[in-house]
């Protein structure tokens, strides 16, 4: 079984007990990244699931871990159950699991938008609205600048891109052009 499938199971097992207890998901969602960050450290992984170290020590530390972070009791479990079976490499992919899916429950989705130019807040925020009809969804944007494309913007929510540039225009014309 894969890392990804790992961390979705318990992603969505911490996901459900959060909902089912009425716990703060966003509290939830910062926790889990925040514990993610601290055990990206592979001396801090390895120290915590080496055979050598025993069981009381490792939950402590996950323990002391957690009380630093002011954790969420949900995520302080989590933490301990992850120690106990020694999968704490499962974290990243936890997290980010976790956060796509309170983004799903939330109804918002992520579009990675890249621009000829730097967008206004204007036109950044009239991107925001058109994409969010077109999806049904509240539309979080992640913007980035292009000088390549020439003029226009493209714009990927999941597999779907919607492509605006000029580059990809004078691209058709001239396929256009060649095709005649």
């Amino acid at each position: 079984m894969s890392l990804r499938t790992s961390a979705t199971r318990y992603a969505k097992a911490l996901f459900d007990v959060a909902l089912q207890e009425k716990a703060d998901l966003a509290k939830i969602d910062q926790d889990l990244r925040a514990a993610a960050d601290v055990l990206a450290n592979p001396e801090l992984t390895q120290a915590a699931e080496r055979a050598g170290v025993p069981d009381t020590a490792r939950k402590a530390l996950m323990e002391q871990i957690a009380d630093k972070l002011g954790a969420a009791v949900q995520v302080k479990k989590l933490l301990g159950i992850l120690t106990e079976k020694r999968k704490l490499n499962l974290m990243r992919d936890l997290a980010e699991v976790y956060h796509e899916r309170l983004l799903a429950h939330q109804n918002v989705v992520l579009a990675d938008v890249t621009s000829a130019a730097p967008l206004s807040q204007e036109k950044t925020r009239a991107l925001q609205d058109s994409l969010s009809k077109v999806t049904g969804k509240k539309v979080e944007l992640s913007v980035k600048v292009d000088a390549a494309l020439l003029g226009g913007v493209v714009a990927t929510i999941g597999s779907t891109v919607y492509d605006g540039s000029v580059k990809t225009q004078l691209a058709r014309l001239r396929q256009d052009l060649v095709e005649q």
